[in-house]
């Protein structure tokens, strides 16, 4: 007689094409990178400014639904062509004032070297010296062609994205041509959205918290371009973790630098590490409460997955693109416990949905207990309908 088959063999042998589906999908992404990264970004830009026209046209009447894309599209240049001005003028400054600080840094090494007890410390005429510039002046040239390439695909990317808006509704319905189904891609398109929405919005508000407060404590110690530093801070937020990091150390270390006592260093830090406690563990969570429902741990692993096959681009959207990922994995039943781990609470369901025009910013009511009741009642008829 032969063994009949187990029950849990169908769940395996698919659970292993969904791990062998996720590995090909990241070798991919890896390979692809050059070719995904810029359209990744062009993406992100177009939700963005979408949400940010739905605010608009939310915020001011008199702007109309067809008026408020071009003036959220032109207000967003002056914003990002501004930044490019901003920090193009202000880093040849601070970088020329760092050459200044030559004696005071090799004051720091000599006492850092006498701690370590190394003999014969480096200073940073020798330091500089003994760097290859064909070598990384090649790299810089090379970063700084990428950089205007990906830009330039940015552009092109989104400006046929925001072309083509309206006629995404009809390949919507030639791709989904039953209602039910249209209903279902159109649920997931927008807790995608909302997502990606709500996570700029809690950090372009909790990042101009952090560089507001960083900016007061940098100004109170006097330490050099604290302006600078906090328009640093405000970029650095929208990377998970390591923003918060870089909010938090980097000044301080400038300030060893700067002045001639450790005091003023140590206040920055103390003040700074005050700054991140208030906003990442009061005011952050209240804003954001369930609307993302990711687990903290799977945030870190997606800023080191993303970043590993994406760089820079994918730290800075490993957020939204996990966000998305949890979404479009938990549709389907075999890929659907990849969900469940990523997200916080084991119900990816969870995200809040808006209809396709209220803005980012606008509030949601909170469910009336009636409506919790029959989301519980039917996912427990659901889980025994397939018990059954």
């Amino acid at each position: 007689m032969t063994a009949s088959p187990s029950p849990s063999e169908p769940t395996v042998a698919r659970n292993a094409q969904v791990v062998l589906a996720v590995l090909g999908g990241g070798t991919a992404l890896y390979y692809l990178a050059n070719i995904l990264t810029p359209l990744a970004l062009a993406m992100f830009l177009a939700v963005m400014i979408d949400g940010f026209a739905r605010v608009l046209e939310h915020r001011l009447p008199h702007i109309s639904r067809k008026a408020a894309l071009p003036l959220a599209l032109l207000i967003s240049i002056l914003l990002f062509g501004g930044t490019a001005v901003f920090v193009a003028m202000n880093g040849t400054a601070f970088l020329a004032q760092l050459v200044t600080y030559g004696p005071k840094l090799d004051g720091l090494l000599y006492e850092y070297a006498m701690i370590a007890h190394v003999k014969d410390p480096p200073t940073v005429v020798s330091l500089i010296r003994g760097l290859d510039f064909s070598k990384y002046l090649g790299l810089a040239a090379n970063a700084v062609r990428d950089f205007a390439s990906t830009a330039l695909f940015v552009v092109v990317y989104l400006a046929f994205i925001l072309a083509s808006r309206k006629g995404w509704e009809r390949k919507a319905i030639g791709l989904f041509p039953h209602r039910e189904e249209r209903q279902d891609a159109m649920v997931a398109f927008l807790r995608i959205r909302d997502g990606v929405e709500q996570y700029l919005f809690v950090q372009t508000v909790t990042g101009l918290m952090v560089a507001v407060l960083s900016l007061a404590a940098m100004l109170l110690v006097g330490l050099h371009d604290a302006l600078f530093w906090s328009f640093l801070i405000f970029l650095a937020v929208y990377i998970p973790v390591a923003g918060g990091v870089f909010a938090g150390i980097a000044p301080p270390i400038f300030a060893l630098v700067q002045f001639d006592d450790y005091g003023h260093a140590v206040v920055l830090l103390i003040l700074l590490q005050l700054v991140g406690v208030i906003i990442g563990n009061v005011v952050y969570p209240r804003m954001q409460g369930r609307s993302l429902n990711l687990d903290p741990v799977m945030i870190l692993l997606a800023l080191a997955f993303w970043s590993g096959i994406w760089g820079l681009t994918g730290a800075f959207l490993s957020t939204p693109l996990t966000v998305m990922a949890m979404v479009i994995l938990a549709q389907f039943d075999g890929s659907r416990w990849i969900s469940v781990i990523l997200s916080a609470d084991g119900d990816p369901q969870q995200l809040k949905n808006k209809r396709p025009n209220e803005p980012p910013d606008q509030k949601l009511p909170r469910p009336s207990k009636t409506a919790v009741a029959r989301r519980r009642l039917a996912k427990l008829m659901g889980r025994r309908a397939k018990q059954s």
